[in-house]
């Protein structure tokens, strides 16, 4: 997992047993087995074949069989494949090691914020009108609840959330509306939660006082 406009660092795993010298080594990673990422051939770095979104974004650490890939953006998302092959005569070479990744970019959205739709005067026998909002996200979250608490009591509900994905930044911004009766009990507070996916927790807003 690596966050959004971060560097990662994706490894080999290549134990190198044999200490072969890197001179005697091809060293080539792709993406999703149609994008080239990165070559050292023989010990020197090749640009013909790169993907041209990798152009200028890896660096290569020969000691530790690693690539930093700079800038992570949510299309560099996917499977990584390392391959590295063996000179054997001038003209043959083969595979000696291969291993896989999978990257997951994170965004962080922002702390969910309530506001009510129509701020006119609360009557005992009327409706709130809430929408409760975060964005700048990745990935998708997984859902938004409402949390309605008054005294020692909390109820919980779970409502639909309106989910855009920005065409170009490829985040998302969530929404969700509460429509309820004004509560009559002594001081509620209302908040909203937006839970997250992949052991990312959950962020839960400001909570409004009625």
């Amino acid at each position: 997992k690596a966050f959004l406009h971060h560097s990662v660092h994706l490894s080999c795993y290549f134990p190198n047993s044999q200490k072969i010298d890197v001179k005697n080594l091809i060293i080539f990673w792709q993406k999703d087995t149609d994008k080239v990422v990165n070559e050292v051939y023989y010990g020197q770095e090749k640009h013909e074949n790169l993907s041209p979104e990798y152009m200028n974004r890896t660096k290569v650490d020969m000691g530790k069989w690693t690539l930093q890939l700079l800038n992570a953006g949510v299309e560099d998302e996917g499977r990584y494949q390392c391959i590295i092959m063996q000179k054997i005569t001038e003209r043959s070479t083969e595979v000696i090691h291969k291993s896989e990744c999978s990257l997951h970019i994170i965004a962080n959205y922002s702390q969910p914020k309530i506001e009510e739709l129509e701020s006119r005067e609360l009557k005992p026998n009327g409706y709130l009108n809430l929408s409760c909002s975060s964005s700048g996200g990745y990935p998708e979250p997984m859902e938004m609840t409402w949390l309605i608490s008054h005294e020692n009591k909390t109820h919980s509900s779970t409502a639909h959330m309106d989910v855009l994905q920005d065409a170009v930044t490829k985040l998302y911004n969530v929404t969700s509306k509460l429509n309820i009766p004004v509560p009559t009990e002594s001081h509620t507070n209302i908040s909203c939660l937006l839970h997250l996916r992949e052991q990312l927790g959950s962020l839960v807003s400001v909570p409004l006082g009625i």
